[in-house]
């Protein structure tokens, strides 16, 4: 017998947990990456207002550095940000898996898929999380943004010394390779699972979730979701905000 009292799967709440607790040290000296400024704005706020441009996404909960809380809600709370969405500011751990867990223990109990995404990509357009939720709702435990690759990859031995030659080991097939972007999405529980259950230092979500043995989904990423991580990533960034600006007349 069905209980009745559950949501369907359209119904169900959708929250986003940032994890910008790192500091960014390719970009450079200075602020954390999170905090650098794009077109005037930091990086964070950007990110946050490409999650919250999703209908679907009702919380947004920001993991913080570790003594950096207050300064990341007052952040939040001096930029214009849509009514309809809830903000929450956690402080973050030492590393990223640490981060995401602190931010999915933030999370209320009514929340039962979520998001988790970089907050150097601040790009990312609706249409992506919108997709990536979609796809949890119709029944995948994880899911993953990501792009077919344009360079061919060489798998090599990495040298010992930085810079010296490195033999090639194999050339994986680039059509069954893909870049993997965020936001990711979960079932809670799967996720909640994985970061109890998976204690290896992880590069994302997702393979924890593959650790597990549990099914994750791919849906077409986008390119204007890139990573800034180097100074030329900031270049691209900004030039990608002026076009938006051209197109949208804002």
């Amino acid at each position: 017998m069905s209980d009745d009292s559950r949501p369907s799967r359209t119904e169900l709440r959708t929250a986003a947990v940032i994890p910008a607790a790192g500091r960014g040290v390719r970009l450079g000296p200075g602020a954390p990456k999170a905090l650098r400024a794009l077109n005037g704005t930091p990086m964070l706020i950007h990110a946050v207002r490409a999650l919250a441009a999703s209908r679907a996404v009702s919380l947004v909960v920001v993991v913080a550095p570790p003594d950096g809380a207050p300064e990341v809600k007052s952040l939040l709370d001096a930029h214009a940000l849509p009514d309809r969405t809830d903000f929450l500011v956690v402080p973050g751990g030492e590393s990223r898996q640490e981060s995401v867990k602190l931010g999915l223990d933030a999370l209320p109990p009514d929340y039962d898929i979520v998001l988790v995404h970089d907050a150097a990509r601040p790009l990312v357009p609706v249409d992506t999380v919108d997709a990536v939720i979609q796809a949890v709702r119709d029944g995948a435990p994880a899911v993953v943004p990501a792009l077919p690759l344009a360079d061919t990859v060489k798998e090599v031995e990495p040298a010992t010394t930085p810079g010296d030659p490195e033999p090639v080991l194999a050339t994986p097939e680039r059509a069954r390779l893909r870049a993997v972007q965020t936001p990711q999405g979960f079932d809670r529980q799967t996720l909640v699972r994985a970061h109890e259950t998976v204690t290896d230092n992880v590069t994302d979500d997702a393979s924890m979730v593959e650790q597990l043995g549990e099914r994750v989904v791919v849906v077409p990423g986008h390119e204007e979701a890139f990573k800034v991580t180097r100074p030329l990533d900031l270049v691209l960034a900004e030039a990608v905000l002026a076009r938006r600006r051209l197109n949208d007349g804002f």
